[in-house]
């Protein structure tokens, strides 16, 4: 391996938690190098509109926010490099992460790889995605006041999702393929109490129609029990099928929870692991927006810069 890969700080991962923590590591002058994951940018580039980002009073498109934070880290010395990291060591130091083009080693490892939408995989899905179909409530809802939404989901995810979008929707309907919901009984109780949430039972959409122009107009439903289709009449599809974190690179190296997503330390991105830090969506799964992403990305530079000063 040459000595030209080995780096201070390597961040994988470029949507808000890899960013920001480059721009807090480059400003240290730790000489960070960003690798982009296969979706440069993160989640944040499947979105049209951000209108919760301090800082831009009429919003900004997804992609253009994840382009003006890169420039931002690139200006003070952020190394930025597009490769899929397929394997990692973070048994020993230094840690050894090896791509598809090149192999690299750190002294820290900043683990910033986010977690992705569950997709249902049908026609007009993504082609709509940011037009009227969603993966995120909270980014989103505001959009789409007084109009008629789908969300899609039996778990916890799609009750929250739903509860969340009456502030703003006319009706909400939650679609679900079973007859019965298997989220928690205190989140079923509270969207079966919600006067403007209905359920739709057995039912699953196979197809999203809609132009990326007057976005989307209705789904092509089917009947689980008699594989009937029929269409059905909604302005918004949300997916509340949950996220999958983007954690297979570390299984076995690094605690996670039983879901995948990384633990850290109380108030902390610190691992178990000396030296590797996780930030962003790869260890919330509570919150999951870009503001809190960032935050997080600060505080694993921040902690990243201390972490080196103590001699290691």
């Amino acid at each position: 391996m040459n000595d030209k890969n080995h780096q201070h700080v390597v961040i994988l991962g470029s949507g808000p938690a890899g960013l920001t923590a480059a721009i807090y590591a480059a400003r240290a002058n730790l000489t960070p190098l960003l690798i982009h994951g296969p979706q440069p940018g993160g989640q944040l580039t499947t979105t049209t509109d951000v209108e919760n980002f301090p800082g831009f009073e009429h919003g900004i498109m997804g992609p253009d926010l994840m382009q003006v934070m890169e420039k931002q880290a690139v200006r003070f010395g952020t190394q930025v490099k597009a490769d899929t990291i397929t394997k990692a060591d973070i048994s020993k130091r230094p840690f050894i992460l090896t791509g598809q083009s090149e192999t690299y080693s750190c002294d820290v490892l900043i683990i910033a790889t986010g977690a992705s939408a569950k997709y249902l995989n049908i026609p007009g899905e993504k082609e709509l995605m940011g037009y009227g179909v969603s993966t995120c409530a909270t980014c989103d809802g505001a959009f789409f006041k007084e109009k008629n939404i789908v969300v899609v989901g039996g778990g916890d995810s799609a009750c929250e999702e739903a509860t969340f979008l009456t502030k703003f929707a006319k009706k909400v309907y939650l679609m679900h393929r079973r007859d019965e919901m298997r989220a928690s009984k205190i989140m079923q109780d509270r969207v079966t109490k919600n006067p403007k949430i209905e359920f739709v039972f057995n039912k699953i959409p196979t197809e999203i129609h809609g132009t990326k122009k007057d976005g989307v107009s209705h789904v092509t439903i089917k009947d689980t029990k008699t594989d009937e289709t029929s269409e059905f009449k909604c302005d918004a599809v949300f997916l509340g099928i949950g996220h999958t974190p983007n954690s297979a690179l570390f299984k076995g190296q690094i605690d996670m929870d039983q879901n995948g997503y990384i633990k850290t330390k109380p108030n902390s991105t610190y691992t178990n692991v000396e030296g590797v830090f996780a930030c962003g969506d790869i260890q919330d799964h509570v919150f999951r927006q870009a503001v809190t992403a960032a935050g997080s990305g600060c505080m694993a530079a921040i902690e990243a810069e201390r972490w080196l000063e103590g001699g290691h």
